[in-house]
């Protein structure tokens, strides 16, 4: 069957011949089209308005965490019955926290923090996570303590704000944030296209690659297109392959025992 590459940006077909093109200084080997590739859309280049949109965002979740205080204290009267408006207030509180979250994240990709201070780099990454627990344990502080609502409802409550607010930490951590020199030093140093799949967050330099090269679809641009759609690591099977030249000590390269390379087969002698 004939291979198809399809450019993500407008959705037309081309010729596998334009799939290959090399990162600078990577020694030149011919990969074998076995999966769609498609064309990275192009990056915005603009952080402020996916930070501008966490704000607003975040400062919406808290207000829902202020309603939700102020009911429980007695302070408003909701428009019905109080357990199913804490829970409302909750799951709202839940979706803007982590919508706020990933336009964090997304920016943070875009312009990434410095490393130099590794304190502030990790609370600047991890703002997410913070911000969960601001929009959550004051609420659930009040829960414990409350003696207002019976006891049923007191434990359903609480036990729906302990599971947003640990969904909401989880889905708002970044586990692999890269820093502006790494980025700067990718894309200074890879020139040239990269691939990455659906899911994971490592970079390819070779659709060879055997983590990627069963994949049925690929994604191909710039390592500034990766890091932005969340790929921050070379594939440390790539980096020990397809490198060749290239200066890794510089660059975010995943952890080798995660990207060991399958054992090879060794046929028994005639």
């Amino acid at each position: 069957m004939a291979q198809k590459i399809v450019r993500a940006s407008d959705g037309q077909e081309v010729k596998p011949a334009a799939e290959e093109k090399k990162p600078a200084k990577k020694p030149a080997a011919e990969a074998k089209p076995a999966q769609n590739i498609k064309e990275a859309k192009p990056s915005s280049g603009n952080s402020i308005p996916y930070r501008i949109g966490a704000v607003v965002l975040w400062v919406l979740a808290i207000a829902c965490e202020a309603l939700a205080i102020m009911v429980l204290l007695g302070y408003m009267y909701p428009p019905f019955d109080k357990v199913p408006f804490l829970i409302v207030m909750i799951v709202l509180d839940l979706v803007f926290a982590i919508v706020a979250a990933q336009l964090w994240k997304k920016a943070n990709r875009i312009k990434p923090m410095s490393g130099k201070n590794k304190l502030l780099f990790y609370l600047w990454s991890e703002l997410g996570v913070i911000m969960a627990c601001v929009c959550f344990i004051p609420l659930i502080i009040l829960l414990i303590k409350d003696n207002k609502l019976d006891k049923k409802s007191k434990i359903i409550v609480t036990i729906v704000a302990i599971v947003a607010l640990l969904i909401t930490g989880v889905a708002s951590a970044d586990f692999n944030p890269i820093t502006a020199e790494e980025k700067a030093e990718a894309e200074e140093t890879i020139t040239g296209d990269v691939y990455w799949s659906t899911f994971g967050h490592k970079y390819h330099l070779s659709t060879e690659c055997y983590h990627i090269r069963d994949s049925s679809t690929l994604y191909q641009g710039t390592v500034t297109e990766a890091i932005e759609s969340g790929r921050t690591a070379i594939c440390s099977y790539c980096a020990t392959h397809y490198a060749e030249g290239l200066d890794l000590d510089k660059l975010n390269v995943e952890d080798a025992p995660a990207e060991a390379a399958p054992e090879e087969v060794v046929e028994p002698a005639a």
